[in-house]
């Protein structure tokens, strides 16, 4: 059994990639607004939803799909902080939670109303390539595109966030909202911005977990909760964290279910995440904040 070792993981990381879009999305929006984002798993099968109808309604090649979901992705983005979120800033945190949550309702109802509780699927050999065997390790090439497109997508963001002047001002409010405000720094722009790129992760998400299962609103948006425990153990405030968190958690089910059993792989994140909380309640990388009675 331990001769798998390598193969489950690789497979746990290309995993944890996905993951790590996930987790990536949540603290992006907790950084910039102080919102968790309950309504994260509904928002990744959207996005998911819109590149299956793209593809399979409209016949549209998949790049043109992708393109067509990310640019839905923009819209969903916006809307969501501009009608649900913004009304709510100044009211408390529990307010705002509870519009999240209610969010997440509403999203999975609209998914209902127009695709149904049955499950879809993305066509066979939709993405290009085949399985890559090194040595006695088997790559599945939707696996590998995984990881191609969770990779490019945080170098991309990585570049974003150190050299464009949008991205400097989302560090800043990320850091002190009042003095951002001070600087002259439009503070719901900038959180406008933020929901738009973790809708546009989450999509990517979507799609690539609906690629490799398939999509239903009962169960997809339940596959977001596997980043919950990435957050955590990365730290709320650390993009790094959420990172290096996708990553453990999804090396971590693919090991503990490859060598153990696939059930008990299944809650290992879970586990993950009340030891975490235990030992270190700020995560791996997160910050002790300490404040002045």
């Amino acid at each position: 059994m331990l001769s798998l070792l390598p193969q489950f993981v690789v497979t746990g990381l290309l995993i944890g990639s996905v993951y790590a879009l996930i987790a990536v999305s949540i603290v992006l929006v907790f950084k910039a607004t102080r919102i968790f984002n309950f309504a994260v798993g509904e928002l990744l099968a959207l996005g998911g939803y819109f590149c299956f109808s793209f593809v399979v309604w409209w016949h549209f090649p998949l790049w043109l799909a992708l393109l067509g979901a990310l640019m839905m992705a923009v819209v969903t983005g916006f809307l969501v902080e501009r009608l649900v979120l913004r009304p709510l800033l100044s009211q408390s945190l529990l307010t705002i939670i509870m519009a999240t949550l209610a969010l997440g309702v509403l999203l999975r109802g609209l998914m209902l109303m127009i695709w149904t509780g049955y499950d879809v699927a993305f066509p066979k050999n939709l993405l290009p390539g085949r399985t890559v065997l090194v040595g006695d390790v088997a790559m599945s090439h939707e696996l590998l595109w995984a990881g191609a497109i969770a990779v490019t997508s945080f170098a991309a963001l990585a570049f974003f966030f150190m050299k464009t002047n949008t991205g400097l001002r989302m560090r800043a409010v990320s850091e002190d909202h009042e003095l951002s405000m001070a600087c002259g720094v439009n503070i719901t722009v900038v959180f406008a911005v933020t929901w738009v790129l973790a809708v546009i992760l989450g999509t990517l998400a979507g799609f690539l977990m609906g690629y490799r299962l398939s999509l239903a609103p009962s169960y997809t948006p339940l596959l977001a909760l596997k980043a919950f425990p990435a957050v955590i153990f990365g730290g709320l405030e650390s993009i790094t964290g959420a990172l290096v968190g996708g990553l453990v958690v999804g090396l971590i089910e693919a090991v503990v279910g490859g060598l153990i059993d696939p059930n008990l792989g299944e809650i290992s994140a879970y586990v993950l995440l009340l030891i975490v909380l235990f030992i270190r309640p700020e995560g791996l990388f997160g910050l002790k904040r300490i404040e002045r009675i």
